[in-house]
Formats: structure tokens, sequence, C-alpha cells
């Protein structure tokens, strides 16, 4: 795939960086929640850095009202379409001497990086919510800019939302509420435009830590923050790997169940699914994984959506060290083996020439590029490399890696050159290159390789060996299961279950109910395959309440292979209108309705 294309080029952007280059943006944006719109102006300074009289920025669907230098002389422009996938491109007349252009605009009320909530979607249900989703290539839904990974930018705004909302940003937020509705925020760090973000919704505040808190509505405050508890434990040891956290203040807003990630890095706040607050903190990894960003993904950045395992393969290995020091070895092996699991099940439906480590996305939508080959396969790489040189080692490297490339977007070959000349070198009784290359452009796993192992799930293998010859789920030996352990029971079960032994499994289990939505997904899944029907009412609720695409897109594909055609029209008509705009674009292109 490397001949066929220019893997230093974003095919995702139509921006001319390489001519003119934004550096720093300025937004006044009026939070319109009649019109479902963002109204305002963007200010953008760029720099060139060869002679162009033409800015290129990325768009989607905007309402360009007029553009002018930063003296309020009109400039021209044109605007044209793209692809369905890339949106529209902006192209602005700027001469040789202007370096600010002013954009009037508005967003589109179907804009794919903002969901708007009515107060019935709330958890409050008084007040309307909104928040943003921009990763990978939709800021330029809500900001003309060049949205491209390659670009980083410093960003200040001012953001007027109605009386009693608050405004929050991916920037230094403060506590207190103005009188007037009007919130200012400033980011002096240089960040790619994807880690953009914005929410406003009835937002209560509270410390976990010196310097990190939770946001979110004030119903649901309590329970998030005891289930955060740790996130000071988490920022010191991460600290003591990668070096000093750069961001100032790590703090996460807990968004409504329509938000379609676990997570998303947004620097100085962190966006977070409501389902990982289980209660007994079991599904906190996804904490340490937006924290571990800040060092992979948000410091040392993909060049583009083909490198995404840059940011997720090194930042999945750093999620397993930080649980590892805070909540055992145990639960790190658990956890380990869970990602190995699931890579393994993606592998055998997923062709070969996509199971490299770059996403071989250049013409295709970049969102497939978040799959389990640059998130769990890029992990075990990482694993591998810390294996092979030794913790020490491996974190020395590490160190020096981030710390190299701070505040710059690197591609695969990149990294690779950089090896060549550090672990290559330092290390070339452990590592060869051919070994690298395998790694990263093989397809599957390299045949040496072996998977990693948890003495704690010997008891979860004989559990599910006793199920096969038929023993009563009532007396299987189940105390201390973790979730972890329940999600490696149903993944381990045949792919053929006899009626009778889903019902006894339910009965004893309570599985179609499970408050956990792990354990409620995988169940879902076994249950879907063997058309379990008794599960149905539940998982018609269970994909209308959550928006996470971790969990609604295997359950929908789930019910297309297993027949379920009606059902599926049915449930997917109702659940479709509380999901985020971006994933009811990727549904609708992925299920046959």
């Amino acid at each position: 795939m490397t001949a066929k294309w220019n893997v230093q080029h974003d095919y995702h952007s139509s921006a001319n960086t390489d001519a003119l280059c934004v550096h720093h943006l300025d937004l006044n944006l009026v939070v319109d929640f009649d019109l479902q719109q963002l109204i305002g102006v963007a200010r953008l300074q760029f720099m060139r850095t060869i002679s162009a009289v033409s800015l290129v920025l990325d768009c989607r669907d905007l309402l360009i009202q007029g553009i002018t230098d930063s003296q309020a002389n009109p400039l021209s422009y044109t605007m044209s379409d793209v692809s369905d996938i890339l949106g529209q491109k902006l192209v602005i007349d700027v001469g040789e001497q202007v370096d600010e252009v002013v954009i009037d605009y508005r967003t589109s009320t179907n804009a794919q990086g903002l969901q708007w909530l009515t107060p019935q979607q709330t958890l409050g249900k008084k007040l309307p919510y909104l928040f943003s989703q921009s990763q990978p290539i939709n800021a330029r839904s809500w900001i003309p800019l060049q949205d491209t990974p390659k670009a980083r930018i410093t960003f200040k705004a001012t953001i007027n939302v109605p009386q009693g909302l608050r405004a929050v940003m991916s920037a230094e937020n403060i506590p207190e509420m103005p009188d007037d509705g009007v919130f200012t925020f400033c980011m002096n760090k240089p960040i790619p435009t994807h880690l953009l973000a914005i929410a406003v919704g009835e937002l209560s505040f509270q410390a976990t830590g010196p310097r990190s808190g939770i946001y979110t509505e004030p119903g649901m405050l309590a329970a998030a923050v005891k289930e955060f508890e740790d996130t000071e434990s988490m920022i010191q040891i991460a600290e003591s790997i990668l070096g000093p956290y750069a961001w100032g203040r790590f703090d996460m807003i807990i968004l409504p169940p329509s938000f379609p990630f676990g997570g998303m890095e947004n620097p100085m706040l962190a966006f977070m699914t409501p389902t990982l607050i289980a209660g007994d903190k079991s599904l906190v990894s996804t904490v340490a994984h937006e924290l571990a960003h800040s060092w992979t993904g948000n410091l040392v950045s993909n060049a583009t959506w083909r490198d995404l395992w840059l940011n997720e393969g090194f930042t999945t290995y750093f999620t397993n060290r930080i649980v590892e020091a805070v909540y055992g070895e145990e639960q790190a092996e658990l956890e380990l083996v869970i990602e190995y699991g699931r890579l393994q099940e993606e592998m055998g439906s997923t062709p070969l020439v996509s199971q490299t480590l770059p996403a071989n996305v250049q013409d295709r939508d970049p969102n497939l590029a978040f799959n389990r080959f640059t998130y769990d396969k890029a992990s075990m790489f990482v694993h591998e490399l810390e294996s092979r040189l030794s913790r020490a080692a491996f974190d020395k490297f590490l160190f020096q890696y981030v710390d190299y490339f701070s505040f710059s977007a690197i591609t695969t070959e990149t990294f690779i050159d950089y090896a060549k000349q550090t672990l290559l070198v330092e290390h070339h009784d452990k590592l060869t290159l051919s070994e690298l290359n395998e790694w990263v452009y093989g397809q599957g796993l390299p045949q040496w390789f072996i998977g990693p192992t948890s003495s704690s799930l010997d008891k979860v293998e004989l559990a599910v060996e006793a199920i096969i010859k038929g023993t009563p789920a009532i007396e299987l030996q189940v105390d201390g299961w973790r979730v972890h352990h329940w999600q490696y029971f149903l993944t381990q079960l045949p792919l053929v279950v006899s009626q009778a032994v889903l019902l006894d499994l339910d009965a004893t289990f309570t599985l179609t109910n499970s408050p956990n939505t792990e354990i409620a997904c995988d169940w879902y899944r076994v249950a879907i395959r063997n058309h379990f029907d008794p599960v149905l009412p539940a998982l018609s609720g269970y994909l209308c309440r959550i928006g996470r695409g971790k969990f609604v897109r295997p359950l929908f594909v789930e019910l297309q292979i297993a027949g379920y055609q009606q059902e599926l029209i049915d449930i997917y008509a109702k659940a479709r209108p509380g999901y985020h705009p971006s994933l009811q674009v990727q549904l609708d292109k992925l299920l046959i309705i």
C-alpha cells in the first residue's frame, strides 16, 4: 500500500498546510438551542511557508456569510464539494500580504460533529444539552479550519450560552459561573484540530484531586466523583513513566449516554461516557486511557489517520501500565487477555490486507481506522518491545521518544526512522529491522508472537468446560469474579449454545438485566447468535438508552447476521434519533435496512 500513496500526505484534508499554515484560532460563538446552530465568527491567523495567494480550509455543511481580512476588507472565496466523506473545500483569496482571515458563519442543523439534546434526553430533564465530537474529521462541521492532525493551533474562544447553562471546552475551564452567560477560554499550547471540543449543559463541578475534577449533570456528580477518585494517583503514575503532565489540569466531563465513544482525550477536559460508572471501578481503565493520551496522542500525534496506531497502540499499552500500578498486576493481566481476545475475534472477520498497523484508509472513511489493529495489535507490539528490551530500557526509550516529538505530528515512517537511530542501534541484539517491519507492515500477528495469559482466568476456563459438559449454572464457582472474568466467560462460550443452557445462565446470573454495560453487551451477542428471544425487549431498551459505538455497532451487526431483520428495523427506528450524528452516518452505511 505504501507504493500507491504518498505517506506524508493527509488524504482526509483539502487544506494547503504546506503553503499556508493556520497557527491560531479566535472563536466568538452564540449557542442557539432553538435553531440548533452555533452562530458567530472564526478568526484564523496563518503563516506562509511558500509563496501562495489562496488559503484552503476544510468545511462540512457550514453556512458562510462573509469573509474579510483583519481590517474588515472583504475577501473573495469559493466553496466546492469534495466528497461525502471529506465535505467541502473553502478557498479564500488572500493575496500575498494578508495573514489573518475573519469568517462569519453558522453551523448546519445536521452538523456531524455536534449533538443537540432536548431537555427530555438529559438526566435532569430541565435544560437542553450540546456536545461535540471532532475526531477524526468532524471539527470542520462546526469550525472552518485546516482539519488535519498536521496543523496544530492555539485558540481562544468566547461562547455565549442561555442563562442557567455552563459551557466547557478543551481548554482551561473556570468552575465559577459568569452572570451574563458569556464564557471565555484559552488554550495556549498548540493542539491538533480533532482535539477541539465544546459542551454546553446543566453542569456541576467537583474536584477529585488538586489538578483534576468532574463536570457533569448534578444528578450524576456524586457517583462519578466516587468512581473516578483515583485520578490523581493515575496522573502521578503516568508522570513517573513519561515525565511531567504538560497540560495543567486533567478534568473530565461525563456526558449523556449518546456520546459515541468510551472517552475522548480532549486536552484539559477529557470527554467520558456514563457507561463507565459501574459502581465498582471495574471500567475505569478508560480514564487511564484518556489520561495516557495526554502524552501519546496529544503531545505526540499521528500525522494522518493512516498513522492512528501511533496514538492508540502506545496509549493502550500505557493504559495497562497505569492500571497495573494503581489496581495491581492481576487486573492488568486480565485486561490484556481481554484485549488480545478482541483482537483475535476481529482477525477472524477482517481481510488480511487490513491487518497492518498503518490503517489503509487513504481513500476511505477515516473512522475505519479505529479498529482492533490500531489499538490492540499495536499494543501487543509495544508490549513485545518492553519484553525484549526490559521494562527499564523501554521506559527510557518511551520517555525520550515523547520528549523528542512533543507537540508534533509524525508518520509511521518517521517512527521507524527514529527506531532505526535509537532502538535498533542500542538494542541491536534484541530487535532487528525485519522484525520491526514485520510487526508494522505484516498482516496479522508475527508467527513468533505468543499471546498474553492470566492464571486468574483458569477458573473461568473450568467454568466454560463445565457448561459444555452440562453442569447446571448454579454449580459454577463464580465467587470473586470481576467484570473481566465475566467478559472472558461469555466470549469463550461455544458459538452454538442451547436454549436450555442460555435460560439456565440467565435465570442464575440475571445476565439480560446486568447493570454492567460491558457484561450486558457480551451476553446479548451470545443470545442473538443463538436466537434467544427473551433478551429482545431488554436489548431494545439497551440500544435505545446507550449510544456508545463500541456496544451499538456489534449488536446491530449481530442482529443483521442472525436474520432478525424486522427487529433490526424496529429497534433502529426507535434508537437512531438518540444517537450522535457521526454514529448515525456510520450505522446508515453499515446496516442493510
